[in-house]
């Protein structure tokens, strides 16, 4: 069975003056021609629920799912336009104790403080046909969690963001791609039907759905790199 990639993005649109890790911006222009180049190539661009049969190994075809962590405002404002108009869908995870404010949990290490969605923003994302997923309530290292931390943390987040949406909430993300067995049978404990790492490489079919590996893209990747981390063993070298 094909590798499928699971794209990973942080913000999309200009770097902030003076702001550090400037890779994990993608300027809204690269990210439009990235679309463009799957749509070209046939793939269909899906959320994360919708990636499921394919992860599961229970379908097949030429998919990639897409994701965007953190719930920045730029995902709603730069991408979103850019996914309707190739009719891709994509799953972002939320921080679900931070909506409407930034990102304290790393504003002092990237010297920036970025916009995250308010909760009305969010309804319009999840309106717009795009996937919620959670990404704690606090953005911590849950490894270093108690075990009644690591509930508050897992179980909290998708109370509030199914509270929020009125719809189910399945995915999850680490933050900080921190996790250990603990945490990710956790996880799952807590009703997740699967959970992204920031590992890098392509997934497989079969792989542990708790466990899944992702394709970072880069705002230093130029489209050619792109190619190679979707159609080639390039990013599976790297995990």
């Amino acid at each position: 069975m094909k590798n499928i990639p699971i794209l990973m993005y942080h913000n999309i649109g200009e770097p902030p003056e003076g702001a550090r890790l400037r890779g994990l911006y993608v300027r809204t222009g690269a990210f439009g021609r990235q679309m463009w180049l799957l749509k070209l190539l046939g793939y269909q661009g899906l959320s994360m629920s919708e990636a499921m049969p394919y992860l599961r190994g229970e379908k097949t075809g030429k998919v990639v799912a897409i994701t965007f962590d953190d719930g920045y405002l730029d995902t709603l404002q730069q991408a979103m336009p850019i996914l309707n108009t190739f009719g891709f869908r994509a799953t972002c995870y939320f921080v679900s104790s931070r909506t409407g404010q930034y990102n304290d949990w790393d504003a002092a290490t990237l010297n920036v403080k970025k916009k995250l969605m308010t909760d009305d923003q969010i309804k319009s994302w999840h309106a717009a046909g795009m996937e919620v997923g959670a990404h704690s309530r606090t953005h911590p290292r849950l490894s270093k969690c108690t075990e009644e931390e690591l509930q508050t943390e897992l179980a909290g987040s998708k109370a509030d963001l199914e509270a929020l949406t009125g719809a189910p909430v399945t995915q999850f993300c680490y933050p900080y791609g921190d996790f250990d067995d603990r945490v990710a049978n956790a996880a799952r404990s807590a009703g997740y039907s699967a959970a992204t790492t920031v590992n890098r490489g392509r997934t497989r079919p079969g792989d542990d759905l708790m466990l899944l590996r992702r394709v970072l893209i880069s705002g230093s990747n130029m489209l050619y790199l792109f190619m190679l981390k979707l159609l080639t063993k390039y990013e599976d070298k790297r995990g």
